[in-house]
């Protein structure tokens, strides 16, 4: 036992001390935040089209109607279409449109066409789409019978919130608003996310290790004084306990900043009051106030999710998955030299299952009571990325609990499955590895 602590502490000691290691852990949370402002800015400015569009129409319709928009600006001129493919970007605009009279009103479709150098993008064609079939569905109701005012009031927007109710019968709080179900989502995708990184991330780590200390014959000296189990038992709880280390200063430094932000936008103040405080100070309007309590109403649900379930159990899944692919990852390592492409045939079958479950990962989050996310739950090769990903969304108690079962139950059986292989490979030099010989390891004795 005393010669497994040295392994496990030289291990984690040797990348802890590293600066990458802090720079890496202190950065990544930061890098992520900014990832996911950057492309959500971006997703929001793929939207935002700006054109100056030249239009002839020859209906009539849409030059009477109500055109005006933020960000496009239609010019309308009586020249004709031949001419003007050829001078209007001459004249400052970036399309030209064609509007053709209406041959029936009664038409559910209309056709109209465009003209432009470049190939337009499917959002710029879906603003003016939807800004001229406006107007002309408004020119309809104008020239019909219709009323406009009971017209509009057939159209009704739904908001469908859920209230669960006690044993008792009575109302519970709201465990699945929409604005729970989007912060679920949000925290199901990146813990699903997560998980497939640390897989390929530290897996890959002990893989690299195995093999640097074969091809430099260090392990010859090693397996001296030590046996072939307890070198690869040792590299994987010390690298296991750097990814844990890892994760434990990130969930760190997300209560700070949760806490910073609760502080700084003033959560847990009544409204009013905050409103009353500001309009007195004159410093203060409704949209301000607007999005401090959507801020806090964020930061509300974000805090009233059952953390002390998701925590624990993402620890387990975390362990039990690196578990199961560090000691394939090692087993592999033990297996080549220095072929890397040796190496990428051998990583494929195991590298497959957590593709899979990445592809799922998607389809669950979307429903995560499927039957789908259920077997994605059970399946120990699977459930490491696809329960984490659930946990946000409240699954029942027996199913995290026995897919915590099967995975202990199952990285137990592949870490000694591993060990077979390294005990064998991690002497052998100069042989090309097939999964045939690797099946045959199995069954030397020791």
């Amino acid at each position: 036992m005393n010669k497994l602590w040295l392994v496990i502490q030289r291990e984690y000691m040797i990348r802890v001390k590293k600066k990458s290691f802090i720079l890496l852990t202190l950065l990544i949370p930061v890098g992520m935040g900014l990832l996911m402002g950057l492309s959500g800015y971006m997703a929001s400015k793929s939207f935002d089209v700006t054109e100056n569009i030249l239009v002839v129409d020859d209906s009539g319709i849409f030059e009477q109607g109500d055109y005006s928009s933020e960000n496009v600006s239609y010019t309308f001129t009586k020249e004709a279409i031949p001419a003007l493919k050829e001078t209007y970007k001459e004249k400052g605009y970036d399309l030209l449109l064609h509007i053709p009279a209406f041959s029936n009103l009664n038409s559910e479709t209309h056709q109209i066409k465009y003209y432009s150098e470049e190939k337009l993008g499917i959002a710029t064609i879906k603003v003016v789409e939807d800004k001229v079939g406006k107007v002309f569905k408004d020119y309809k109701i104008d020239k019909s019978d219709i009323d406009r005012s009971i017209y509009d009031s057939f159209s009704t927007d739904i908001e469908m919130e859920n209230g669960l109710v006690t044993d008792g019968g009575e109302d519970a709080a709201d465990q699945s608003g929409k604005l729970s179900i989007i912060i679920g989502t949000t925290i199901g995708a990146v813990m699903g996310f997560f998980m497939y990184i640390v897989i390929f991330a530290y897996g890959g780590m002990v893989m690299r290790s195995v093999m640097e200390e074969k091809i430099n014959r260090i392990v010859e000296v090693m397996i001296s004084s030590l046996k072939p189990f307890q070198m690869m038992l040792g590299k994987i709880i010390g690298v296991g306990l750097v990814g844990l280390t890892q994760v434990a200063i990130w969930i760190l430094l997300v209560i700070l900043i949760t806490i910073g932000m609760q502080f700084f936008f003033g959560v847990g103040s009544d409204p009013s009051a905050i409103a009353g405080v500001m309009t007195e100070a004159g410093g203060g309007d409704a949209q301000a106030v607007m999005a401090s309590n959507e801020v806090g109403d964020i930061i509300r649900e974000f805090k009233a999710i059952n953390w002390l379930l998701i925590i624990p159990s993402f620890i387990v899944f975390f362990l039990g998955g690196y578990f199961i692919y560090s000691s394939l990852f090692a087993a592999i390592g033990s297996a080549i030299g220095d072929d890397m492409g040796e190496a990428n045939q051998l990583m494929l079958p195991i590298m497959l299952p957590v593709i899979l479950a990445f592809m799922m990962l998607q389809g669950v989050i979307a429903n995560p009571n499927s039957n789908m996310a259920l077997f994605g739950s059970m399946f120990p090769l699977f459930s490491p990325i696809i329960m984490p990903a659930r946990l946000a969304f409240n699954p029942p108690l027996w199913q995290v609990g026995l897919s915590m079962v099967i995975l202990i139950i199952s990285s137990l059986f592949f870490v000694w499955l591993a060990a077979r292989i390294y005990r064998v490979g991690i002497l052998m030099y100069g042989k090309k590895i097939s999964f045939k010989e690797l099946s045959k390891w199995l069954f030397y004795k020791a």
